[in-house]
């Protein structure tokens, strides 16, 4: 199938912009490929401390046969649902290794942290920092230069970006990811959703509202919503960097363990076959593109429109929100998955998954199918993993969906356009999830109330000051200002305004992580207030108009006002309770050097 034009000149053009800085990164991802191996170029203490915690027989293996060495880089910890099914992945690789005269060591641990757990709370604003402490951990984990492969053991938020970022910068290696999969149902999201908001309206208790939480949220696996986690998964998917199908197949599970045994022999085949697909050579312009198609095709987060600029910018690939926006207009809407409809990923999977959805993107022309992945080629991921009596692996290719309120066919999407729009405007550019948003919802105008905090918001709401029309401007949110905190916790009280009948929407320069559902959210805008964007010069009662249908948010005033209004100040107070206590200090170099929303909030450039 020839590939759709506009899909074609958005990675031409990509590929244009990023073509100096491309051939640089993989000139020295080539030079580090042409060394001898680890063994043979280190000094002999060198060679001793790397190996002496081995078992005998795997030091022999790896310092006289030359064995390859497996690097694995792990973000196990038994705290987090989503990371605690990793604890005993480790030994189940080098189990697999030893069978095929290899080796494995966990060259090192990442942190893992949950927006769930801190939503809301002081630790979100390490939350998008954490991703590029990641990266940084990642590199330290592989700095000591002995692998001949890598391993990637993560899942959620800013784990797998900060993952991808650092295996990236050691893009000389075979590398591939190893998902945990997620959690199986069980309240379902739209109930969990419903109570949240009678919890904000006050008309459940703590008690009710916490036996809800705790029956959506109940054992290992990710979160079953369709959130950064998942889209993490279906992204990677796209790229050609899992073992194919394997992104949603629940932990636990015999078809679990065989996959993540097949992970150990994909990347080992591209170690011993002298087939030459490391990470680097695979994540090019082609491959990101891939990505994002994937993303606006299901619907995915908007933290991909971060997460993924430095991604790509890890790559030596420079993207920008237009390159998103344009492939958007071409790109239809073929998934239902929560917030964007009532399944969760469990039925996403059962309805085809990420084969389903591939596969129609691909026979469509809407992906580059001549890309390398980490299996011989790109249609293998248009296949469905199960399980043989045998206990094998068979791959099947995905069929027509059972399951047509889940997924649907490109010839008869949900919506001809993605699920991901740019915002341009006089209060600068931002990004919306609007494909859970309904239609006559995607224009919103109304009077602005300014606020400098979301707990600000809260309690407006609490003392029923905001129970109008209104367009809630929640500005000092950005990167610079306090880390960029996800606002999840403005979402129940939004609905519960929406529910009476009011227009709202939200503006901010902060994140939502597309888990606005219904409520029109203008956020990321860029430039933040904090650096002096527009978001600063607005005041209560300035009539704002969202246009999520032609892509426009602007203020209403006249030009000349505007443009002489002078802008307000974060209050010292402000900053202090944003940036001290519970080891917020620690971040505030990050702070003063990371790039804008726009930009991929990267702290290392």
């Amino acid at each position: 199938m020839k590939i759709n034009s506009t899909v074609a000149a958005v990675t031409e053009r990509i590929q244009e912009r990023s073509a100096e800085n491309r051939k640089n990164y993989l000139a020295r991802m080539d030079a580090l490929a042409q060394r001898k191996p680890g063994v043979e170029r280190m000094g002999c203490a060198n060679v001793a401390h790397s190996f002496a915690a081995m078992p005998a027989d795997d030091k022999f293996k790896v310092v006289a046969e030359r064995a390859p060495n497996i690097g694995i880089v792990t973000a196990y910890n038994d705290m987090l649902s989503a990371h605690a099914p990793y604890q005993h992945f480790p030994d189940l690789i080098k189990d697999e290794a030893r069978k095929f005269g290899a080796t494995a060591q966990v060259a090192g641990g990442v942190p893992a942290m949950c927006d769930g757990i801190t939503q809301g709370m002081p630790g979100m604003e390490m939350s998008l920092f954490s991703r590029d402490v990641i990266a940084m951990s990642t590199a330290v984990s592989l700095s000591h230069d002995v692998f001949d492969a890598a391993l990637m053991l993560g899942v959620c938020d800013k784990i797998v970006p900060g993952l991808l970022m650092g295996a990236l910068h050691f893009g000389h290696l075979p590398t591939v990811f190893i998902p945990a999969g997620p959690m199986t149902t069980g309240l379902s999201n739209s109930e969990k959703s419903h109570m949240r908001v009678l919890a904000a309206e006050g008309k459940v208790g703590r008690k009710e509202l916490l036996e809800a939480e705790s029956k959506a949220y109940h054992g290992q696996g990710t979160c079953t919503f369709y959130g950064t986690a998942n889209s993490n998964q279906m992204l990677l998917e796209a790229m050609g960097l899992h073992v194919p199908g394997s992104a949603f197949v629940a932990p636990g599970t015999a078809l679990r363990e065989e996959l993540t045994r097949e992970s150990v022999r994909t990347v080992l085949n591209i170690v011993k076959n002298k087939n030459y697909t490391p990470i680097g050579r695979i994540v090019d312009e082609r491959c990101i593109v891939n990505a994002m198609i994937a993303l606006l095709a299901t619907g995915g987060s908007t933290n991909h429109l971060i997460h993924w600029v430095a991604v790509a910018r890890a790559a030596g690939i420079s993207i920008d929100w237009d390159d998103f926006c344009t492939l958007s207009d071409v790109i239809p809407l073929v998934a239902r998955v929560y917030p964007n409809g009532d399944a969760d990923v469990n039925a996403f999977q059962e309805a085809g998954g990420p084969g389903y959805v591939i596969r129609e993107l691909l026979d469509a022309g809407l992906m580059h199918e001549d890309v390398l992945t980490v299996r011989p080629g790109f249609r293998e991921y248009t296949s469905i993993p199960t399980m043989q009596d045998d206990n094998k692996i068979v791959w099947k290719m995905a069929g027509s969906t059972p399951y047509d309120t889940v997924l649907r066919p490109v010839n008869s999407p949900f919506s001809q356009n993605g699920g991901i729009k740019v915002l341009r405007g006089n209060l600068g550019r931002s990004v919306i999830k609007i494909s859970a948003v309904p239609t006559d919802l995607h224009v919103i105008q109304a009077p602005a109330k300014v606020f400098d905090s979301q707990e600000a918001l809260l309690a407006a709401f609490a003392a029923g000051e905001l129970d109008h029309d209104v367009v809630c401007v929640v500005r000092w949110q950005g990167p610079h200002a306090n880390g960029m905190p996800e606002l999840h916790k403005l979402t129940p009280p939004l609905k519960a305004l929406q529910g009476k009948g009011f227009d709202v929407a939200l503006v901010t320069d902060g994140r939502m992580s597309g888990a606005s559902g219904k409520i029109p959210a203008a956020i990321h805008v860029s430039p933040e207030a904090a650096a002096g964007g527009p978001l600063a010069r607005v005041r209560d009662g300035d009539l704002i108009r969202l246009d999520a249908i032609n892509g426009e948010l602007n203020v209403l005033i006249d030009a000349a006002e505007w443009a002489a209004r002078e802008p307000a100040k974060m209050t010292q107070q402000q900053h202090d309770a944003n940036n001290t206590g519970l080891g917020r200090e620690l971040f505030a170099g990050l702070r003063r050097n990371v790039t804008s929303a726009e930009e991929g909030a990267c702290t290392w450039l």
